[in-house]
């Protein structure tokens, strides 16, 4: 329990204080630095980015089991393309693709085809299968091949194999040289 000062206390509080002013206040300076700025969903928009990259669309799905696949570059000459398609090019190497998940498989090709390059191989084969693999019935892995080989700048052509080299079940590519001075995996 506290007491109330009496009044000969607070006169003599009152005299002793008398004098006393009070200090500018100053601007008081914060020695913590600010936070740097980062984007809030920055995370969120990465993740759903990579997970766009690997769903297909129904229009991506229209390649059928059965479908041959063809493409060439432009200045890429159709004699090319044709002998690619008889299989007249000698295969340096090849992947199979059968039983992996579509992240390894994407991962696989990946780093299969920039070994290839870095080799110095000029046609190789890609093993997806033929087996439909989604309630829609296109080949999951044979639509990845396509849409992966057609955006890669070092495949100059690509086009199911003939029937003996495992027809629509794969494709033989045709990789662009590697230029002298180019270092790392394409």
């Amino acid at each position: 329990m506290t007491r109330k000062p009496d009044s000969d206390e607070l006169e003599a509080f009152r005299d002793a204080v008398r004098d006393v002013r009070p200090l500018a206040a100053e601007p008081r300076v914060s020695q913590r630095r600010k936070p740097r700025p980062r984007a809030a969903f920055r995370r969120r928009d990465e993740v759903a980015v990579l997970e766009e990259s690997i769903r297909f669309t129904a229009l991506e799905l229209e390649v059928e089991s059965g479908d041959e696949l063809s493409f060439r570059r432009p200045g890429v000459q159709d004699g090319v393309l044709r002998k690619l398609r008889r299989g007249q090019y000698r295969l340096e190497a090849e992947i199979d693709l059968h039983g992996l998940t579509l992240p390894e498989a994407k991962q696989g090709l990946r780093e299969f085809l920039a070994q290839s390059r870095a080799g110095g191989h000029a046609c190789v084969r890609i093993i997806h299968g033929k087996g439909p693999r989604t309630v829609d019935g296109g080949s999951v892995l044979k639509a990845l091949v396509d849409r992966m080989l057609r955006q890669r700048a070092d495949v100059l052509a690509f086009a199911s194999a003939p029937e003996a080299m495992g027809g629509t079940g794969a494709v033989l590519v045709l990789l662009a040289r590697k230029r002298p001075g180019e270092r790392g995996p394409a």
